[in-house]
């Protein structure tokens, strides 16, 4: 038969016990401190893991600008045309493609020489797929001639060159000249710039017409070298895209990568890192639960006379854990809620006011990223509950053991 509890006589000790004691001051600053430990330990976790998702979210809104959600490449000659296209486009209305040719490339200007990779697109279907390139377009200077290029602004930085004026490009062809051969070259005017926020892409990627490789490269005219895809929901609709390619007679003749792919290393080891973050945080909560264990076992042993005199009086033992647990539960829970009221006040501030700012060049945003998951918070919640829960089984057993006789015969 389960032991029943006088909630009343309860509640009646706890508000007793949480009251400022004159005779025990450090039992009572005691539970302020596990208190405000709690409460900085989930501030602290619930902007740390928003920062860790903010930036994610960061790398990869800018990933999939410069890389494409999708992007399907042939794995045969005569693959990627202009028909191909068209079916998909008519299968497939919300989504935007743009076939593209590509091919490295070395830039030079004076004596300034780079590496790159050219990519020959359709400047109008590429403006709907990438919201980078349209916008540097918006400040194009508005270059007639087929052989033109948007670059990005650290590359044409690098080179010494602007707006308007010629930059050299080198391709891997071979032209004859004389009795030898040497690199096919042309030289193209830099239309506009490009600023993705990724250094690695500004400095690298350069994009030019179709009809630029058509001319130097001879490259077939509606046969391509892939086909850059623009999905809002790339996760599902590659499935849809394979399912109908299947059914056209493209199996195993093309691949659709999406941009998290070609990057599953560099986010794989960014959601390692937030795990192990969240770990190593949640532990300031448990050193925090610790002040709780120690003031609670306090609170037990200058309360053990008043302990053995309740007993005696009629309180059960089950009772006598119910106080321990509420009032180690209450320290808890109230840590919690301060906590959290702290972490929100806090994320609030350093999204709305530039108190930290970040090197636009090394990062590609210069506003500190804070997008706290309601996944994330419902996590520090439950894992700080269960920890201030946890750490108040021991005082409270502890209290209910305690063995009236020997204390009263001791007092």
């Amino acid at each position: 038969m389960a032991m029943t509890v006088n909630s009343k006589f309860v509640n009646k000790v706890i508000k007793h016990y949480l009251k400022y004691d004159k005779d025990n001051p450090f039992i009572f600053v005691s539970s302020i401190m596990a208190f405000l430990s709690i409460a900085v330990g989930i501030a602290v976790l619930m902007i740390a893991m928003g920062m860790m998702n903010g930036t994610e979210n960061e790398f990869k809104k800018r990933l999939f600008q410069m890389d494409y959600p999708l992007t399907l490449i042939p794995l045969g000659q005569n693959i990627a045309t202009d028909e191909l296209t068209s079916k998909l486009s008519n299968e497939f209305p919300t989504l935007k493609f743009s076939p593209y040719y590509r091919t490295q490339i070395i830039t030079k200007s004076g004596s300034n020489i780079k590496g790159s990779m050219l990519y020959g697109v359709d400047f109008e279907k590429e403006k709907e797929l990438n919201e980078i390139f349209q916008k540097a377009y918006k400040h194009s200077i508005g270059t007639q001639s087929k052989f033109k290029i948007v670059a990005g602004e650290k590359l044409i930085e690098e080179m010494f060159v602007k707006k308007g004026e010629k930059l050299t490009l080198y391709f891997s062809e071979m032209q004859a000249i004389g009795f030898g051969s040497m690199p096919l070259q042309k030289r193209f005017t830099v239309d506009a710039t490009y600023s993705s926020g990724i250094s690695t892409y500004d400095d690298f990627i350069i994009y030019t017409t179709h009809e630029a490789f058509h001319k130097i490269l001879k490259r077939k005219v509606s046969v391509y070298d892939g086909i850059h895809i623009f999905s809002n929901n790339a996760m599902e609709d590659v499935n849809k895209i394979n399912a109908f390619l299947k059914k056209e007679g493209y199996e195993n003749k093309t691949r659709i990568i999406g941009w998290w792919e070609q990057h599953a290393n560099f986010f794989a080891a960014m959601e390692m890192e937030k795990n192990a973050l969240f770990l190593a945080l949640l532990l300031i909560i448990i050193v925090a639960s610790l002040n709780i264990i120690s003031s609670l076992l306090m609170t037990v042993m200058s309360r053990r006379p008043e302990i053995a005199l309740m007993k005696t009086l009629g309180a059960t033992n089950t009772e006598i854990k119910s106080i321990f647990l509420k009032l180690g539960a209450i320290i808890g829970v109230g840590g919690i809620i301060g906590g959290t009221i702290l972490g929100f006040l806090s994320i609030w501030v350093l999204t709305t006011f530039d108190i930290i700012t970040l090197s636009a060049d090394v990062y590609g945003f210069s506003k500190l990223p804070i997008d706290l998951t309601v996944t994330d918070f419902f996590s520090i919640l439950i894992g700080a509950i269960i920890i201030v829960l946890a750490s108040s089984r021991y005082p409270a057993q502890k209290a209910a053991s305690t063995d009236p006789l020997i204390v009263l015969r001791n007092e």
